[in-house]
């Protein structure tokens, strides 16, 4: 049976269930009328990454909520992108889940993923690292209506209570069904094609317990023409609650299977200068509303992880599979709080991705790779066989690319998680000492497949890029189908990245806190000390030592051996390279609070954390590859140290916290930048950055009206490159001084209208400081109307304004060509929503 035909059906039984619950409290209007958001109901207590839950004011941490309502109106249901609307927060992400970057108050973002900040499902992580290549954290984590919150700490005590959290931790909540109720939600793009349903319900059983469940599927294209439906699949959750008078157990489980296309770089035409540059689509294209997929390229011949000939769909585009079950448990036991977590998680999925490699006029691009006088033919789509008898005007544009395809399969990234703690409250002199003691472990499984594939393909719009085959003069086919190699063909070794990792990670840590609360004053530290070890072996011919992985086969299985078919790929599977080492690192957190008066309080924190290096540590030299160990011991873990000043207010509807900061860390691992001619190229890092800058957050509510606001001004520096000494003191790339979020909003009875701004200022588009990239400011309005009772009619137009929002320039200069490779935010999507509360 299908998920669509479970989630379906299970909604379907849900509209009748309240006449199920056993001894349930009565449904009202009010408390099960559709959405309605007031800042006052918002909790005044925060629980995420700190030993007991207490009112913010109280505290001296930094930390934000997003509750349900909230959720609603931020025009995406990416994780990424409902994480960039909190406070200190920097998310790069084209609306999708699985291809973002995530950072915290002017950290690096050194690569994809989420390396300082762990994001967390229930209070546990989804994965243990959040920046995997082709794997990263919020690909396997969605957000659907049955979400009860999203918390965020940063900094402060999130290194000590999570591992591989320095920089912060984002915990997404769920409902858990404390009272009786549910929602089906439908929606549906009115100026794209994709269409959404979402439901949930829960309600007390009696007797102590309590249930939720919910979810969400969806289908259709998408807001980018790829020419097929990209979005597919969905997730469904459930808990069971047993409440008893000094505690409770809650049983917990999740099925997710959901694909998404992954919106990488797609061709802009660029002029200007670096200080000031300008940009354009290239004629024939959209670039806020294309992308690099094509119904013409998505599938294609292949050699899978067992060197045996297979084909790659392509249209799998980024997939996460996840199926998990987990227990939570609490009780009090005398004068202690008694505490355990616990989930088991099978993961799995895939990562494709269309990358506009070369980029040039077609005719210059067949002689470059034909030499004078070679051919051009369709190789894909209508004219398949075609000569191409006009390359100057091709696709209207006259361009062709090396197109480069990634697929990764992610064979196992299985997660089994346990944290548990006991805290107790003791009296002491005038005061309250407050301890908690923990013990985290967690084994976190990598076994993933990378193989790159290139091939010549047009520049088109609509879904519509085709690939073109290329003949020489003299009759001889260069490529195959269109494609050029089984792995790299043009500009960078065959074999570069075709890889598998089989790798388990362990981690142990032990924490313990205390804090002292007289008076005013709350005076805190806390200590973690992590140790992790790694095991598992590596495949591919980047280790060296005589490694061969080159090839001939027959691929497309017409009995014959092109060109392409000599030029394949493999993993030399008779030599695999060893992983087996252990790391330390010790955290810890201190702060004060001072309540000044009961609506103010100020509070400073000085913290060190650390990150532990996931697989990039390998395939370079850090490794060993012969004895599984480290060459040099300090690369496991990337410290992070943190300082932070704040001030917080709340009183008379309104709430305002501002923090100053400073934080450094020291990085060694790699990333995929750009030359100034706009080639992708690999860089080894081994740096040492520092930011400092202050943070706001606020809320304001008087009568209908309503503000919250969040920015965050931060410089941050390169301070010293190891590998490159010219980039010292060099701002790191797209780290803008400046990034907000606004959200002002009008609501009665009848309806809620209001608009959610974000902006950031320019950046430097690669770590040399030469390029910058624009910045931008986009207008998200929204309009919830309840003309009855339980009945919600939704509105939401992201980028209204249809604005250029660029996400990521994939060159460190204006290149000579004039076309640059570009990431952008969607332009303008509509979306229409009904939702019926009961």
């Amino acid at each position: 049976m299908s998920l669509r035909t479970v989630l379906l059906a299970t909604a379907a039984c849900l509209v009748s269930a309240p006449a199920l619950a056993d001894s349930a409290e009565p449904a009202t209007s009010e408390k099960h009328s559709a959405a309605k958001s007031t800042l006052a109901a918002k909790p005044a207590a925060f629980n995420t990454g700190v030993a007991k839950g207490r009112d913010l004011l109280d505290t001296a941490i930094s930390a934000s909520t997003l509750d349900e309502a909230d959720l609603a109106k931020l025009g995406t249901t990416a994780v990424a992108g409902i994480i960039g609307n909190l406070p200190g927060i920097r998310a790069e992400t084209s609306g999708i889940d699985g291809f973002s970057s995530l950072t915290v108050r002017g950290l690096p973002l050194a690569a994809d993923g989420s390396k300082f900040m762990q994001i967390e499902e229930d209070g546990l992580p989804v994965m243990e690292f959040g920046d995997i290549h082709f794997t990263s954290a919020d690909q396997f984590v969605r957000a659907d209506i049955g979400l009860s919150q999203v918390q965020a700490i940063r900094g402060g005590s999130a290194s000590t209570f999570a591992s591989n959290s320095p920089g912060g931790v984002i915990n997404l909540i769920s409902k858990t069904g404390e009272q009786e109720g549910g929602a089906i939600q439908l929606a549906a793009g009115l100026d794209h094609d994709l269409k959404r349903v979402d439901f949930e319900y829960g309600a007390p059983l009696g007797g102590g317990w309590r249930f939720h469940v919910g979810g969400f599927y969806r289908d259709g294209e998408g807001p980018r023409h790829v020419g097929y439906s990209a979005f597919r699949g969905g997730q469904l959750k459930f808990n069971v609650t047993r409440q008893f008078a000094n505690g409770f157990v809650r049983i917990y489980g999740k099925y997710l299977d959901d694909r998404q296309p992954n919106y990488s770089f797609f061709p802009v035409a660029i002029g200007g200068t670096n200080a000031s540059p300008t940009f354009a689509s290239v004629p024939g294209t959209d670039v806020l509303k294309d992308g690099a997929q094509s119904q013409y390229t998505s599938s294609y011949p292949g050699v899978d992880q067992a060197n045996r000939p297979d084909l790659v769909n392509g249209r799998e585009g980024i997939r996460g599979i996840v199926k998990s079950i987990g227990v939570e448990a609490q009780f009090d036991v005398g004068e202690w709080t008694i505490s355990d977590k616990f989930r088991f998680s099978s993961i799995g999925g895939g990562y494709n991705e269309a990358i506009p490699f070369i980029t040039a006029p077609a005719g210059a691009l067949s002689v470059m790779i034909g030499g004078p006088g070679a051919v051009l033919r369709y190789a894909s789509g209508p004219n398949t066989g075609q000569v191409i008898t006009s390359p100057s005007t091709l696709s209207g544009n006259g361009l062709l690319n090396v197109g480069l395809h990634i697929n990764t399969t992610v064979n196992n990234a299985d997660n089994v998680t346990n944290d548990a703690r006991a805290s107790r409250v003791w009296p002491l002199g005038n005061g309250k000492l407050t301890t908690t003691a923990g013990i985290y472990t967690s084994s976190q499984n990598l076994d993933t497949f990378w193989r790159f594939t290139q091939d010549l393909e047009t520049v088109a719009s609509g879904g519509s890029a085709t690939r073109v085959n290329l003949i020489t003069a003299g009759g001889v086919p260069v490529t195959d189908g269109g494609l050029l190699a089984y792995g790299f063909g043009i500009a960078v070794p065959l074999t570069s990245y075709h890889r598998r990792y089989d790798l388990q990670y362990r981690v142990t840590a032990p924490y313990a806190s205390a804090n002292y609360q007289v008076g005013k004053l709350s005076i805190g530290g806390s200590l973690r000390f992590d140790h992790g070890n790694v095991k598992g072996q590596l495949y591919g011919v980047d280790l060296g030592d005589g490694r061969v992985g080159t090839g001939t086969m027959d691929l497309n299985g017409n009995g014959a051996i092109s060109l392409a078919e000599t030029k394949v790929a493999l993993l030399p599977l008779s030599q695999p390279g060893n992983v087996d080492y252990s790391y330390n690192y010790t955290s810890y957190s201190v702060g004060a609070n001072y309540r000044v008066a009961e609506p103010f309080s100020v509070f400073a924190r000085y913290s060190r954390g650390g990150r532990a290096g996931a697989e990039r540590l390998l395939f370079g030299p850090a490794l060993n590859s012969s004895s599984g160990k480290l060459n040099d011991p300090s690369v496991a873990y990337s410290p992070v140290k943190q300082a932070e000043v704040g001030l917080k207010f709340r009183s008379n509807g309104l709430t305002a916290y501002v923090t100053g900061f400073w934080a450094s860390t020291k990085d060694k691992n790699f990333q995929i930048g750009a030359d100034a001619t706009g080639q992708v190229i690999v860089i080894n890092v081994d740096r040492t950055y520092s930011a400092k800058g202050v943070e706001l957050e606020a809320d304001y509510q008087h009568g209908p009206f309503s503000l919250a606001l969040g920015a965050t001004y931060a410089k941050s520096k390169i301070d010293k490159d190891t590998n490159d000494p010219t980039l010292d003191g060099n701002t790191p790339r797209h780290q803008p001084s400046l990034f907000f979020t606004a959200r002002p909003q009008y609501e009665q009875d009848l309806f809620t209208v209001g608009a959610t701004i974000n902006g950031t200022t320019s950046t430097y588009a690669q770590d040399s400081d030469i390029l910058k990239q624009p910045g931008y400011v986009l207008v998200s309005p929204y309009l919830f109307v309840r003309p009855v009772p339980r009945v919600q009619l939704g509105l939401t137009a992201f980028n209204v304004f249809n604005k250029l929002a660029f996400v990521n320039l994939s060159s460190a200069a204006i290149p000579a060509s004039g076309i640059i490779n570009a990431q952008t935010l969607n332009g303008r999507t509509i979306s229409a929503s009904l939702r019926f509360t009961f």
